[in-house]
């Protein structure tokens, strides 16, 4: 067999995309030396093609070998007759999550099971002569988990470390979120959507961006409301993060370790590696050997800063827990981001090597917005040894949101199906896709939702794969519409459906004072995002969609703040289920909160408070009336 030839064929056994077509609906054929940099980080035996025809014949002698897949799905609890050819003895045993047993009977070629399944996660053993296998059976409901009844919901989107009133210190806390959620709620609307609430290196270099985070598992200590060690700041020209983490730390300083009732052995770890951060630098890979691979000494671990986030988190858990409570309490949610990655040099990948692709890089191929592609900074998990832990981490992160969130939005929910690869050194433009497991990720998406009463909105912006747009309405997952994007896509620009959360824009896009003037643009080519020859058919483009909306709802572009508020009515009269337009967009902020693909020593992402404060907004009688307008449109 021809080496190129082998190589593609090992490619595709192992769900590497040998073709795709990019956003620029460009066909591309992946090069052989991405292939096999994939590959390897895959777990193939290959450093060149010459390789693949070797290390071909080596999966394909393993490929069927296995007793059991590593992952079955019992969807709504019923499990599939399971294949087991040959008249051996078999001995076949269901562990249930709760300790409950149940054994499997042997019908002809099949293995089966005489009950329904409870909902959870299950194991199930297999023993025949010489050899003993297990699988993670994950029963779960087809539908995620829905609100009894009919609702026209609204809320607003924010981030919660830009929300400043007079009582605040250098960033917004929780208490500054309770008092929107407060207010949002007397006006009518149920729900108030945050940016992810994940830990971030706060210490120089400060890296603040919330879709970075240190873990995925934990919370940030900077949104903790300080009780009598807060300290009201002047209003700062930037979020900084440094400046919040040492508030944080002078008001925890007297704290003591938790009691080990509160301590469980995830946040031990991640306390010790916090503290191990300290004492050895922020990047693992250049730890000595046994402490990169997982054995701290307590030499090398800052105990100061190993209590500092046993305390933080232990706060942070109690409050939140007590804030979805009070929330649950008044008919009122919290919206939360499931981010789709984190930092390299975080606790995850350092906590659970073996489960990450070193050496590549999470991204996008090239777009319309971006021509180059993104590179996002992450490395992607592997989904094959996922699969042999039973996506164990996948689920600990969902959980940890849904525990929280009332509802809960799924970052890039393309990626349940297919990411796209980077090998580091590379150009943007020569990564290729890899496959993921959907049905036993959306398994693992509803199954949580359901255990926390958590509904989910899928972000499928931009290129969406077929299978995505079949699985969201099969799974009950709401999808995302922006009015920014629907009007760029012709003159007749379709009001959102029943299967969309409405929105205007979101921390994504320029806000909508910004995308009515085309602010963005300039930054863009500013930023090296946009090459300056193509700004004035951008600009023209900008034009014609502004009006296309504006001549969809009715209204002129001359008044922006008369645009928005008939835009917020026509959204609201929509079948949308949810309508969640930007808290700042209320009062025609101009400027972004985030420019996608710029890091932030090109531009302050995540950095910019708001400009006015909570105690203005909160008596602001045209920001009322646009809330009570929705509100109005929402429940005719």
């Amino acid at each position: 067999m021809p080496e190129l030839t082998a190589l593609r064929a090992l490619a595709r056994a192992m769900g590497v995309h040998t073709q795709y077509t990019d956003g620029l609906r460009q066909p591309v054929t992946v090069a052989p030396e991405t292939l096999v940099r994939v590959c390897a980080a895959l777990g193939a035996p290959i450093e060149r093609p010459a390789d693949a025809v070797e290390a071909l014949r080596a999966r394909q002698a393993g490929a069927n070998t296995a007793l059991l897949p590593p992952v079955v799905v019992a969807w709504d609890g019923t499990l599939p007759p399971m294949a087991f050819p040959g008249d051996g003895p078999v001995h076949a045993q269901l562990t249930f999550a709760d300790g409950q047993v149940v054994h499997m009977k042997r019908v002809g070629p099949e293995l089966r099971v005489s009950r329904p399944l409870p909902l959870g996660y299950h194991q199930l053993t297999i023993e025949v002569p010489g050899r003993r296998e297990s699988c993670t059976i994950i029963a779960a409901p087809m539908q995620t988990w829905r609100r009894p009844g009919s609702h026209r919901s609204w809320g607003v989107g924010t981030q919660l470390a830009a929300l400043r009133s007079a009582r605040s210190r250098s960033l917004g806390d929780l208490r500054d979120l309770q008092s929107v959620c407060h207010w949002v709620r007397e006006r009518g609307g149920d729900l108030v959507t945050v940016l992810p609430l994940l830990p971030t290196f706060n210490t120089e270099p400060a890296e603040p961006s919330p879709y970075s985070a240190v873990s995925r598992l934990f919370w940030s200590e900077l949104i903790l409301d300080l009780g009598e060690g807060h300290r009201p700041a002047a209003a700062p020209a930037v979020l900084d993060v440094t400046r919040g983490d040492a508030e944080v730390r002078a008001a925890l300083a007297s704290y003591p370790v938790p009691a080990p009732s509160e301590l469980d052995q995830e946040l031990c770890r991640y306390a010790r590696f916090r503290g191990a951060q300290a004492r050895l630098g922020r990047n693992w890979r250049d730890w000595p050997a046994a402490a990169r691979a997982g054995t701290l000494t307590p030499d090398q671990v800052d105990p100061e800063e190993e209590r500092f986030h046993l305390v933080a988190q232990s706060l942070t858990r109690r409050q939140l827990h007590d804030l979805r409570q009070r929330l649950d309490h008044g008919g009122f949610r919290l919206g939360l981001d499931l981010a789709v990655g984190g930092h390299p040099d975080g606790y995850d990948p350092w906590s659970r090597q073996a489960l990450f692709g070193d050496g590549m890089s999470v991204g996008a191929p090239p777009d319309l917005g971006f021509p180059s592609g993104q590179d996002w900074g992450f490395s992607p998990v592997l989904p094959a040894v996922s699969r042999r832990e039973g996506h164990g981490y996948l689920a600990a992160s969902i959980a940890h949101q849904a525990s929280l969130a009332g509802v809960l939005r799924v970052d890039h929910i393309m990626a349940w199906t297919r990411l796209y690869w980077i090998p580091h050194g590379f150009g943007l433009h020569q990564g290729t896709y890899v496959s993921y497991p959907a049905e036993e990720l959306f398994a693992i998406l509803a199954l949580e939702s359901n255990l926390h009463r958590c509904e989910v909105v899928g972000e499928n912006l931009g290129t969406v794969p077929p299978e995505i747009g079949e699985a969201l309405p099969r799974h009950r997952i709401w999808g995302m519409y922006l009015a920014m994007f629907q009007a760029s896509s012709g003159r007749e620009v379709a009001p959102p459906t029943a299967a969309d959360m409405a929105l205007v824009g979101t921390h994504d896009t320029p806000t909508f004072a910004g995308w009515l003037e085309g602010n963005d643009i300039a930054d863009r080519v500013r930023c090296g995002l946009l090459a300056e020859p193509a700004a004035p058919a951008a600009h023209a483009e900008r034009t014609q969609a502004t009006h296309w909306l504006a001549e969809q709802v009715g209204s002129r572009l001359e008044d922006p703040r008369a645009f928005l508020g008939t835009l917020l009515e026509w959204l609201g009269r929509s079948d949308s289920p949810l309508v969640v337009p930007w808290f700042e967009d209320l009062w025609l902020e101009g400027v972004a909160v985030n420019l996608p693909g710029t890091p932030s020593s090109v531009r302050p992402n995540w950095q910019r408070p708001m400009r006015r404060l909570l105690d203005q907004i909160f008596t602001d009688a045209e920001v009322d009336r646009l809330l009570r307008r929705l509100h109005r449109a929402r429940n005719p």
